[in-house]
């Protein structure tokens, strides 16, 4: 997940500057939590922080203090959601290459299936928050089951307990999980199975090196 937003998309792209954001947010807190145990190496990994500060030393920038704006209500449920379809899609095909699935995700109109929109406007999505939590190379989204379903898929079902404001919220809401091979080929820059050809770079890549401000 990472490594595909910070390499893959454009410099001012908001999914890679909100990876770097995450990280720098992680960063700092890990460097204030072990400060008091390690007060040396704590401040030499401060001093060497690649991005602006506003203190100039550690112990001047006060104790951990998460900013209410990370607490978005339904996100936390959101992600446990999607984490437990991937693993019900990973269990299906241990021992491969999840890349070379894609997925459709069925879920009956309710309050998980707007959860997982939180995580993916679009219907079906390459580069959204809900396949890179899937780990797949191509994730859709559907309120009822597609008309057809290859032969070779996997379809595994499920069910997930949503837990909205300390219990006062309360759904269980069942889940299918369509599993099938890819029929696109690597892409040579992204190595997400979303090209025409091994030869040609996917459409997102296209798009980012013709502007010329993605990573290559």
């Amino acid at each position: 997940l990472l490594s595909c937003r910070l390499y893959c998309e454009e410099a001012k792209d908001p999914k890679r500057r909100s990876c770097q954001t995450v990280l720098a947010e992680a960063l700092d807190i890990i460097i204030r939590s072990f400060a008091p145990i390690l007060p040396h190496l704590a401040e030499e990994v401060f001093q060497y922080i690649p991005y602006k500060r506003d203190s100039e030393g550690v112990f001047r920038t006060g104790w951990i203090n998460a900013s209410s704006a990370w607490k978005k209500p339904g996100i936390e449920e959101a992600i446990e959601g999607a984490c437990a379809m991937r693993d019900s899609f990973l269990g299906s095909i241990s021992g491969k290459n999840a890349l070379e699935y894609e997925v459709i995700i069925v879920i009956e109109p309710g309050l998980l299936f707007e959860l997982m929109e939180a995580l993916q406007a679009e219907e079906t999505s390459s580069v959204s928050q809900l396949n890179e939590i899937m780990m797949a190379s191509q994730t859709t989204l559907l309120s009822e089951l597609p008309k057809e379903i290859p032969s070779d898929a996997n379809i595994i079902k499920g069910t997930f307990l949503i837990n909205l404001e300390g219990g006062d919220i309360c759904e269980q809401s069942s889940y299918k999980v369509i599993a099938q091979p890819i029929a696109k080929a690597k892409c040579p820059r992204c190595r997400r199975y979303t090209a025409e050809s091994s030869s040609t770079p996917c459409p997102r890549c296209l798009q980012v090196l013709a502007a010329g401000k993605g990573s290559t």
